[in-house]
């Protein structure tokens, strides 16, 4: 018997190849849209991966996370819930709770959900900020045992967002019946290739990159992951009886900008021309934050290196991350026009 799964944010980047993935591996698949106008749009993505032959096993569901209406609708017969819809928070609210409340709120609607209708497993998005010590202090490696302090100084809207939600989760969790279980994937800076220009996500500063909109590389450092391989590791936490009651790390390697930009530029020639070669100033960054508010959450982090261990992904699911130049690369192809993007 097919087992279905539903998969919340259907339009997204992320959510996008968790589709995808599961409708490769013989899932049935609904997912959560906050318009039906958006289907299309939708289909045509995921079936570019998945086959045209996928989409009988795919259905949609109109439900937001700032509503009640429709959670209950979709998730009605389901096996699995993937959790991933969430505000991603690039340009910075002037109230953080435009951010805040529908990723704690809409994360509490899912839950209920799911346990009225006897989800065997919820598997949520977290992020690995939510396990990062102090942004400001010196650099760290952390794993799943950390949480981030949501009341420190610097926190910007979307990793308070995050861990705020992801605890709210967990609390939830310890008085729901006990047939359904809780597991969450905490992932990096998730880069790889695009199903959809429409949801270009953290994607966004590699297409800044190469369209020469960035007047140098900032002293910043990303863990990178590959969107089909955070997708996989969704699909592993899904279905392991190890993963119960877990969060899971799932980052790549560290890389600075200046090396991301090496990186590109090695991999792509004259594609990659527009790619700064030059460093940027701190004091560059910081004044340019002043004109555009989605840099402010930056700063901070400039010249730190944060960094998470991926063991108990790799121990518990057996899940492999492939290596960030293979990101990198299949990543901006899917954003130059006349270049093959990278398969699943």
């Amino acid at each position: 018997m097919v087992e279905t799964v539903l998969v919340t944010g259907g339009t997204g980047y992320v959510a996008g190849w968790c589709i995808a993935l599961l409708l490769q591996r013989g899932y049935a698949v609904r997912t959560t849209v906050r318009s039906l106008s958006k289907e299309a749009g939708v289909r045509a993505a995921v079936e570019a991966v998945a086959g045209r032959e996928s989409r009988v096993r795919l259905s949609f569901h109109v439900a937001d996370l700032t509503q009640d209406a429709g959670w209950d609708e979709a998730v009605a017969g389901c096996a699995y819930v993937l959790h991933v819809a969430s505000p991603l928070g690039i340009d910075a609210p002037k109230d953080p709770d435009a951010v805040i409340r529908p990723a704690l709120d809409g994360t509490l609607r899912v839950l209920r959900a799911a346990t009225r209708a006897g989800v065997r497993r919820v598997v949520m998005t977290s992020a690995a900020a939510a396990a990062t010590p102090p942004i400001t202090g010196p650099d760290s490696f952390s794993d799943e045992s950390v949480w981030f302090d949501p009341t420190e100084k610097d926190a910007d809207a979307y990793r308070k967002s995050k861990q705020l939600a992801e605890r709210a989760a967990w609390d939830f969790m310890k008085s729901a019946p006990a047939t359904t279980t809780l597991a969450t994937i905490l992932p990096g800076a998730v880069f790889g290739p695009v199903l959809s220009r429409d949801t270009l996500g953290s994607v966004q500063v590699i297409g800044r990159m190469l369209e020469g909109r960035m007047p140098g590389t900032p002293r910043l450092g990303f863990e990178v992951v590959d969107v089909r391989d955070l997708a996989d590791a969704h699909i592993r936490a899904m279905t392991a009886p190890e993963a119960a009651g877990q969060r899971f790390l799932a980052v790549g390697e560290f890389m600075w900008m200046r090396e991301i930009a090496q990186s590109l530029r090695d991999q792509l020639g004259s594609a990659a021309a527009k790619v700064p070669t030059r460093a940027m100033p701190d004091m560059l960054l910081r004044l340019l934050s002043l004109l555009d508010p989605s840099l402010r959450s930056m700063t901070p982090r400039l010249g730190r290196k944060h960094r998470h261990s991926n063991a108990k992904a790799k121990a518990l699911l057996g899940w492999q991350p492939r290596p960030a130049a293979e990101t990198l690369a299949d990543c901006a192809r899917s954003l130059l026009p006349g270049l093959p993007a990278g398969a699943a």
